[in-house]
């Protein structure tokens, strides 16, 4: 009986570690997991700033829903280190999809205009490493996303590459496993190859561990030709790490057919690339996403799958199911390119020096103290609903106000929507008059683009000035007419183009009361409510402050799925055991 007994338990050990998910490795130009090539086949997961991956029940919903599609992979742009995420992660991992998630805060990403990398950001980084290394599917941790984001923004290429040769040295101070630390980039034509190159070359222990690159190019009727995949194709050749698509999915020119990712996937770009992420998966104004939610709420229940694109993409990868290459038949024959000398719009100049942190303060900070646990909460509640996150009270507008109320500075800048992106130093307002803002136009000075706003300068006496925040706006296709930007201290504004592309409008105004929004007024100007994210989730998240407005969920403890196979198991080898007995 005994030697049955032993065998029942085997069976069930070797059940339990199969369905446990393989750590991601990289080696050469590739991902390997569990010895065979890995392709990311993802979706961009953070419809709001709050943490997405506290809520267990909501978690299991969604991963289910992808999971049905064929999804292996999703991106998390920002989350709270203090709350407990072993739910959301085993949830995910039953599925077996694994976590891609960027490092930075709000409140410590490195800024383009004023490049820093300090201890106190180093410690932020940390906190956010501490609380996720423990998990097997956590694909890869990003250093930054869309850091420089115009053709003058190269400056801040030593600080991203400074962050990521501290990172790699707390990761080993703390005995982790070596997780792939990367980078997400804009998609700026005039800085391919540079950033990528200057990111890649040197000592792998400066270097980055994969390059993520958000493209929009491939739009309705496109072909692999006219899309700009093959530039795109020409700068991937020959790289030395594993490169993808870390943001993808133009919705401009028609339905959305996802017809870039059998090009992605196909024989032209498949020894080269490693998949993409999708994005988005919750629906907001913009019309990225692919699921809505009951009423309209951000994770509030069981996603609503919005038709064709759902059934577009689901359809898409099911017939695309690379096999790739296996870890121990692989051997990396690429090298590191050369450091990439100032030319053009790049002004870095081969190997500089990098402005990393001493030593000692790595190791003051993987001294430091895991961070708190927030206290437990209910999980059953979505994490996300403006009532338990605290998200911003929106107050209506009114009476518009004369544009030339409102100069602006000679250093201001209005990019054309060729450039895609542009990065503005503006001063944020809050209305004095109470639960009503007053409206604001403002003319272009580029009437025939869709350009961003100038710097605001000075404002009527009913406004106080309360923060001053660097805005990062990415409106790339003529449908995306709106933006919101946050200041550091809390007021939101939320701006709108009108339809003639002539004037920018503020349609809403926000206070982090943590109270549930109120209706909103449209200004007279007939502006189309405003996306909560543009392009980018992480453009518009991170020019946003929410702090402490987060709702701290703390699940469970341990990993949910492997725990409940284990008991399962366990249940299974004693019922065994007695019968046979």
């Amino acid at each position: 009986m005994f030697r049955q007994f032993v065998a029942i338990a085997f069976v069930v050990c070797l059940a339990l570690q199969a369905s446990a998910l393989s750590t991601i490795t990289v080696k050469g130009a590739k991902f390997f997991a569990g010895g065979q090539q890995f392709f990311l086949k993802g979706v961009a997961y953070q419809g709001t700033p709050a943490d997405p991956l506290v809520d267990t029940k909501q978690c299991q919903l969604d991963a289910k829903s992808m999971q049905s599609i064929g999804t292996n992979s999703i991106r998390v742009y920002h989350v709270d280190p203090s709350a407990n995420h072993d739910g959301c992660m085993s949830a995910f991992s039953d599925a077996g999809i694994y976590i891609w998630l960027d490092l930075d805060t709000f409140e410590t990403q490195i800024e383009q205009a004023n490049p820093t990398w300090t201890k106190e950001q180093c410690s932020a980084f940390a906190r956010v490493m501490d609380e996720f290394q423990q998990y097997d599917n956590l694909g890869g941790f990003w250093i930054g996303n869309e850091v420089i984001n115009n053709l003058g923004g190269s400056s801040a290429a030593p600080y991203i590459k400074a962050a990521v040769a501290d990172m790699k040295s707390y990761l080993s101070a703390k005995g982790y496993r070596q997780i792939p630390i990367g980078y997400s980039a804009a998609d700026i034509a005039e800085l391919r190859p540079m950033l990528q190159n200057y990111l890649a070359c040197g000592e792998m222990d400066v270097s980055i561990d994969f390059f993520g690159l958000n493209s929009y190019e491939w739009c309705g009727d496109a072909t692999y030709d006219t899309s700009g995949y093959v530039a795109l194709q020409a700068m991937a050749v020959g790289y030395n790490l594993p490169i993808f698509f870390s943001e993808t999915g133009c919705n401009v020119g028609g339905e959305r057919t996802f017809n870039d990712q059998k090009a992605i996937f196909g024989p032209k770009m498949i020894d080269t690339w490693s998949g993409s992420i999708i994005y988005e998966w919750v629906q907001e104004t913009n019309d990225y996403g692919i699921v809505d939610y009951p009423n309209g709420e951000i994770y509030s229940g069981a996603p609503i799958p919005i038709q064709p694109d759902f059934n577009n993409l689901a359809n898409v990868w099911e017939d695309i199911n690379p096999v790739g290459t296996s870890e121990g038949s692989y051997s990396p024959t690429l090298s590191a390119p050369a450091c990439p000398s100032a030319s053009g719009g790049w002004t870095v100049n081969g190997n500089v020096a990098l402005p990393r942190l001493d030593p000692s303060i790595i190791s003051s900070v993987a001294s430091e103290p895991p961070a708190e646990k927030h206290p437990t909460s209910s999980q059953d509640t979505p994490s996300s609903t403006p009532e338990t996150t605290g998200m911003p009270t929106i107050l209506s507008t009114s009476s518009s106000l004369s544009t030339s109320e409102f100069p602006t500075s000679a250093s201001s800048s209005l990019v054309p929507s060729s450039s895609s992106m542009s990065t503005i130093s503006s001063t944020l307002v809050t209305s004095s008059l109470g639960s009503t803002t007053s409206s604001l136009t403002i003319t272009s000075q580029s009437p025939s683009s869709s350009a961003v706003l100038a710097a605001f300068q000075t404002f009527p006496s009913d406004f106080t000035v309360v923060a001053t925040s660097t805005i990062v706006h990415y409106p790339p296709y003529p449908g995306d007419k709106a933006f919101t930007t946050c200041s550091i201290s809390g007021p939101c504004l939320t701006m709108a183009m009108d339809n003639n592309d002539k004037t920018w409008t503020l349609i809403k105004a926000y206070e982090p009361t943590g109270t549930s929004p109120s209706a909103s007024t449209p200004t007279s100007t007939g502006a189309s409510p405003a996306a909560t994210t543009s392009n980018s989730a992480a453009t518009a998240l991170r020019a946003t402050s929410f702090g402490g407005w987060i709702k701290h969920v703390d699940n469970l403890g341990g990993h949910g799925g492997v725990i409940g196979l284990l008991l399962v198991g366990i249940s299974l080898v004693l019922i065994m055991g007695s019968f046979l007995s």
